[in-house]
Order: structure tokens, then sequence, then C-alpha cells
């Protein structure tokens, strides 16, 4: 659901992008390959990290021993302009199921062998990228580590440059993941309709945003975006597929989650 008031949304000379604010830019996009469910649209906002701060906001770290949060109530706290899942969580619904850390808190010391994309931000030197999503299997994940403060490890569903590394499957599900471009943007990534990771892969690679990479953050009734600024809203919520039956519904509420990824503007 996409909720417009009275801001004007400029639309760029970039084909399919509106501008929300400087260096912050939405698509709605139609995905060639059609979904049985929904509307068959992937909605992307596109973030210049050079205008935008990225946080991570974790309930091990901010709010121990209390309940998750909905990404609106991440949003509505902690002032953020956007905000989505930071990753799949373990049954102790708090821990990362990758590795992940910002800045002194551990909420996952221990690096998953098997995921080889990793977002970082917040680096140490001045000289590095201020976000980049790396793979693990390029770069090692100790050197990554060492040149930022915050760190994130999530499956991986596009290696640079544009190459799909998730398998072909039956199971389809509502996507919400992350990418970054040709320039250095970050996407955040999110596809209502069910489609399998193949699926989605070979849409995303086939629309104008310039993509070279992307991570899995969470898939079904759990995937979430929320963007509110300069008076326009978008509220996203995910669903399941299994088989032929449906879990959960676009027009669902948030659930919350114990991990997100959020942005605020650069002073």
């Amino acid at each position: 659901m996409i909720l417009l008031f009275s801001h004007t949304i400029v639309v760029s000379q970039d084909s399919g992008w509106k501008q929300i604010d400087e260096g912050l830019y939405y698509g709605d996009f139609l995905a060639p390959i059609k979904s049985n469910i929904g509307d068959s649209k992937i909605f992307i906002v596109r973030i210049d990290p050079k205008i935008y701060n990225f946080r991570l906001l974790s309930t091990s770290e901010l709010t121990p021993g209390s309940l998750s949060l909905t990404v609106k109530e991440w949003s509505d706290r902690y002032k953020l302009i956007a905000t989505t899942n930071a990753g799949m969580f373990q049954a102790d619904l708090k821990s990362n199921v990758g590795y992940m850390k910002n800045f002194a808190h551990m909420n996952n010391p221990r690096v998953h062998k098997t995921y080889a994309s990793v977002f970082a931000f917040n680096p140490k030197k001045e000289d590095v990228p201020s976000a980049m999503i790396f793979d693990a299997d390029v770069k090692d994940m100790k050197e990554i580590i060492a040149g930022y403060n915050t760190v994130i490890q999530n499956l991986r569903l596009i290696k640079r440059p544009g190459s799909i590394r998730w398998a072909q499957q039956d199971k389809r599900w509502s996507e919400a993941a992350l990418g970054q471009d040709q320039d250095g943007n970050i996407l955040l990534i999110f596809s209502g309709s069910p489609y399998t990771m193949h699926e989605l892969s070979r849409i995303l690679l086939s629309l104008p945003i310039k993509l070279e990479c992307a991570m899995h953050l969470e898939g079904g009734p759990a995937a979430s975006l929320y963007l509110r600024h300069n008076n326009f809203e978008v509220v996203r919520v995910g669903r399941h597929e299994l088989a032929s039956i449906v879990v959960g519904d676009m027009n669902s509420e948030f659930l919350p989650i114990p991990n997100v990824i959020g942005i605020t503007k650069k002073k």
C-alpha cells in the first residue's frame, strides 16, 4: 500500500524513478515475469550513501529483554526515514543467522560458512566506501570486519557483477532484499508478489536499475518495508506461498522483528 499526501513527487530523468528528497528516490517496477498472486510489482527505494546514514538497530543492543518492534515502531522511535529487515533471525528471536555486529555490540559473532553476501557501513577509515555490499568469496570476512564498524552477513541473491547465485526452486515468497547499483547507491527492494528467488533475481537484473549485487533479508510475512518522509508514506508487508496455500496478506499488519536497517539524512 502506498499513501500519497500533498508533497509533490519529482520524476527523475532516470527511467522509472521518482524523487522523494535529495539522493532519495523510489520506483514501482512492473515485473516482466508475472506472479500468480498480487500485482507483480517490485518496489525499490534508491539511497545515496553520501547523503544518508545507515543504521543497524537491534533488540539485543537497544532494548535487551524487551519484545521486538515492527519496522514502523522502529522508525517512529528512532526517527528513521526508511526501515526494513536486517536479516533472518534465529530461534532466540534476537540473533541474526549470519554474522552481525554494530560498533562494540555483537549480535552474532559467528561467521556463517555459506552466507556469501555482506553489508558493511560506518567505515573505520575515510578512504573506503561509506556503505558497501561485499561478496565474502571475493573479499575475506576478516578484512571486511576490520574495516567497518557495522557488518551484516546474509544469504546472497546476486554476486557482482550481476551473477545469479540462488538456484531455481519450487518455493515462492514475498521478499525484502538489499541491493547496490553501479553508481554505489543502496537499494531497498520489496516484492509483495511471491516469486522464487531465482525468478526474482532474473527480474531485478532485467529492470532499469543498474543492479550490481543483492542479498536476501527476509521472506514471507516477516518481510517488511516502511518509509515516511516529506509527506510520502509507503507500507509494505510480505506473505508466503506454500503450494497453493497463501499465508499472510499484503494488507496485514507488520510483524515484530528484532533487527532492522534504517536510514537518516546526514546533517
